[in-house]
């Protein structure tokens, strides 16, 4: 499948709740999966960031989103939704393929519950917290298909900053340290 172009900061599609999926198991369910595969991929080569993507950065208004951390399988969920949340909030970088020359400090929950459909329309949940900053990954991800982005949730202008202050300052010390700058 072709590499996508991500739908970037400003763009009313990003600011669209995503509709439910019907049915995971359809053909157009899979390509759009590789599709946020491949452009995750080529994102991921092209800059050294990018863990996760979600189908309305493709414009593509599905409640999709598509992970790959490193080391890790592929894991693309199908209607994910956060069922339970700590209470214990942090403090952590974020920033996204639809604005990567922004990063700013957001505040996440600790740890949370997702229920999500696979490929099969099989219903799973997944318990994640700091582990591989799975948790504000998921979050991030999630909040995609509401319609709410990572500016949506600064904790302090005053850390906003560019991706070559940020790799100058911070990545070192950030879950983006995992992956290695080009």
């Amino acid at each position: 499948m072709p590499v996508r172009p991500i739908v970037q900061l400003g763009d009313p599609r990003l600011r669209e709740t995503a509709i439910p999926v019907k049915d995971p198991r359809l053909p157009e369910v899979s390509l759009l999966v590789k599709d946020l595969a491949d452009t995750l991929a080529h994102w991921r080569t092209r800059t050294g960031y990018g863990r996760g993507i979600a189908a309305p950065q493709l414009g593509v208004s599905l409640q999709v989103i598509f992970l790959q951390l490193p080391g890790a399988e592929a894991w693309p969920l199908v209607n994910p939704e956060i069922i339970e949340r700590s209470r214990e909030k942090i403090v952590v970088w974020d920033a996204c393929l639809s604005f990567l020359s922004i990063f700013m400090q957001v505040e996440r929950h600790r740890a949370i519950t997702v229920r999500y459909q696979d490929a099969g329309a099989e219903w799973h949940e997944v318990q994640a917290s700091d582990d591989r900053n799975l948790s504000e990954l998921l979050q991030h991800e999630i909040d995609h298909l509401d319609g709410i982005l990572a500016v949506d949730r600064i904790t302090d202008v005053k850390t906003l900053c560019t991706r070559e202050e940020f790799e100058k300052r911070y990545r070192a010390s950030s879950p983006y340290a995992l992956i290695p700058a080009k």
